[in-house]
């Protein structure tokens, strides 16, 4: 009589359990699905200096973005097909952000000898890393709309998850 009802709690927890991955899963944001759809913008190591640091308010302090190591002169790789949305300088920082659609990302400082409107290619050079105040590294942003988002939520891929028998 235990065995059963051990066994069906055993079912009844793995059901609830399913659901609820699968209305997560149906609820995420287009960002989150799209997971490892963007290529590393810098070839080599992919060392991140300073992470992704959302603000508490859409105007508060943050890091909209992540450093990653680079050197200066070291070419910038477009993340995925794309139009060229901005070219120019921003305070003192030399930057480039494209186009993909639903998404933007941003690349700075870089040194770019394409014009706003031109059309890239996934892993066509975009760039090159200039010197900055800031650090030797390369800012890489990713925004939806007006919100900003993690750009590891576009490189990195999120390994499926696997259930596993209870026994």
């Amino acid at each position: 009589m235990w065995g059963f009802q051990n066994n069906l709690a055993k079912l009844l927890a793995t059901s609830l359990f399913s659901v609820a991955v699968v209305v997560t899963l149906n609820t995420a944001p287009a960002h989150a699905l799209r997971a490892g759809s963007w290529s590393w913008p810098v070839v080599g190591g992919h060392t991140i200096s300073h992470g992704y640091d959302a603000p508490s308010v859409f105007y508060g302090a943050g890091h909209r973005g992540i450093d990653l190591v680079a050197e200066v002169g070291q070419e910038v790789l477009a993340p995925a097909d794309g139009k060229v949305h901005f070219v120019g300088t921003v305070v003192d920082r030399e930057l480039i952000s494209l186009d993909h659609g639903q998404f933007l990302s941003t690349f700075e400082p870089v040194t770019s000898p394409l014009t706003e409107g031109e059309s890239v290619t996934r892993g066509q050079v975009i760039g090159t890393v200039a010197i900055s105040s800031h650090c030797t590294c390369l800012h890489m942003g990713a925004r939806q709309g007006k919100d900003y988002l993690s750009p590891l939520a576009m490189l990195a891929s999120i390994p499926a998850a696997v259930l596993l028998p209870w026994d």
